[in-house]
Formats: C-alpha cells, sequence, structure tokens
C-alpha cells in the first residue's frame, strides 16, 4: 500500500512585521460558527528563545488558504500562576464554549502544568479556575484533544517517566474536558532523554478504518513521520506509513480534502499543503 504524502507547501501566513522577523511554532487552526478561521500558535521574535516565549499569536481568515489578518495576542504569561512560558496551545469547542489547552511551564519540568483557558468567541480568552488541569514532565506539551467514542482524549509528549526516559505519547481521558485520568501511553519511541525529543506535535486523526499519529521532529527539524493503527490507544514503530516535510504538523479539513501544516522557528510564518491519503 502507498504511503501517505503531502503536495507542495504554500505559505498562508507570516507574522512578521517590517524587519522585525516574528516565527510561529506549535499552532492550531479552528474554525468558529460563523465560517471565520482562527490561528493560534507560539510566537517571539526570531532568533527562536523557547523560554521566552510567553504569548500566543492569534490571526483570523476567511479561508485557511488566507488573507489572515494578525490580531491581538490572546493570552499572555501568568507568573502568578506559575506559569513560566505558553507553548503550543490546542483549541476545541464544547457546550457553546472554545476551550484552549497549553503548556504552561513551571518551576519543575517534571510536573509542568497543563494550562486552561476558555472564551465565547475566540477573541477574549480566561482562564479557567481548574487551570493546570493536571501535571505531568518532562516538559509534558503540546496537547492535541478530540473526541473518541463518548470521551475527550488528549494526547501530548512526555517522556516514560516524569523525570525522563523513552520519548512517548501520552494521553488522558476526560467526560467533562476538566477532570483528566491518570496518563497511558499511545506510542513508545526507542529514543531517551529529557526535553524536547522526536515525538513533539503529536497529532491523531481518524480517516477511514484506521487511525493516524503524526509525530515529530523527525528525523530533522523539519520532518514528521506518521503511524497507522487500527486502536487510537496503540501506536507502534512498525506503524509508519508516511512522512511529510513539516514541523509541528496539524491536519484540518477543508473543501471535502485534508490539509497538512508546517511552522517552526525560522520557517516564515505558516504553511500548508494538500495531504493525501492511500486509496
Amino acid at each position: 500500500m502507498a504511503g501517505i504524502t503531502a503536495g507542495e507547501f504554500r505559505r498562508i501566513y507570516d507574522p512578521s512585521q517590517g524587519d522585525r522577523r516574528w516565527y510561529i511554532n506549535d499552532h492550531t487552526m479552528i474554525r468558529d460558527q460563523v465560517g471565520r478561521w482562527h490561528l493560534f500558535g507560539i510566537t517571539h521574535l526570531e532568533p527562536a528563545d523557547p523560554f521566552d516565549e510567553t504569548e500566543f499569536a492569534h490571526a483570523v481568515a476567511e479561508d485557511p488558504h488566507g488573507p489572515w489578518v494578525k490580531q491581538p495576542a490572546v493570552l499572555t504569561v501568568d507568573r502568578g500562576r506559575g506559569e513560566r512560558h505558553l507553548w503550543a496551545p490546542f483549541v476545541v469547542r464544547d457546550r457553546d464554549l472554545y476551550w484552549m489547552f497549553y503548556d504552561g511551564g513551571g518551576i519543575d519540568r517534571t510536573a509542568t502544568g497543563m494550562g486552561l483557558a476558555v472564551s465565547t468567541d475566540l477573541f477574549h480568552w480566561v482562564r479557567h479556575p481548574a487551570s493546570p488541569v493536571f501535571r505531568d514532565g518532562y516538559d509534558a506539551r503540546d496537547p492535541m484533544v478530540l473526541r473518541v467514542g463518548d470521551e475527550w482524549v488528549m494526547y501530548y509528549c512526555a517522556t516514560s517517566a516524569p523525570t525522563g526516559g523513552n520519548h512517548v505519547v501520552a494521553y488522558r481521558t476526560s467526560k467533562d474536558l476538566l477532570r483528566w485520568s491518570d496518563r497511558r501511553i499511545a506510542y513508545t519511541d526507542p529514543t531517551i532523554g529529557t526535553g524536547a525529543g522526536n515525538t513533539e506535535s503529536p497529532f491523531v486523526v481518524r480517516h477511514g478504518a484506521h487511525w493516524y499519529l503524526f509525530i515529530g521532529p523527525r528525523p530533522d527539524y523539519v520532518g514528521t513521520d506518521i503511524f497507522r493503527s487500527d486502536n487510537p490507544f496503540h501506536f507502534d514503530t512498525s506503524d509508519r506509513v508516511g512522512h511529510v516535510r513539516a514541523h509541528a504538523a496539524e491536519v484540518i479539513v477543508h473543501g471535502g480534502a485534508y490539509w497538512v501544516t508546517h511552522a517552526g522557528w525560522g520557517q516564515g510564518g505558516v504553511a500548508l499543503a494538500p495531504l493525501y491519503f492511500p486509496g
């Protein structure tokens, strides 16, 4: 069977202004109730300084291909809550609210806080009183949330033990987006470390009878591997079915087709390409 491939990436949004070059790294895209698209993401002036990433970029467009209109930052770091940075927002809609999960860090990198903010319109956000909804390590981050059956599932990258170990994709389940189960493991990589690893930016999507897990950077900064499984809670290194030249890849559906994004340090903003699943 042929593998999953992507077409040509085309830049859709560059947040830079004049000679001030800004990047977008881990990001999320969501369509609102009136059909507009919203983009949220890690942002900072070039060159990269991940531990100084303290606000989330926001842009709006009528179509994911643009043109995108830059908006004010929607969230800034709250040090009074113990946040040290703002990483990797992901937004879902439920019960007439938009829910943004993100990594707010903390002093202890083995117990980083998974933050939560809510909004009614995607422009104005407030932190939920339950934030952070849980803590995990090492640098547990890059949440992605979707509905599986009658529960919510949050995938995120971490290590096999909070102090380090194999790079993994962990997951937790919830009925209400507030109370989350203990962590379980969906994917374990042979590589070992503490912080940044090759199971970052997990994204899970269903296509046909199969579930697909996107993770990276693999093997280099601009690279995402794709794994296929019949079980959304278990993927294996032997399940690899594709590779795309993207960093922090997210998948959206638009116009009856699948699309994959690309962003990151030194990448000039966000790009989009068609994503092709084998027939």
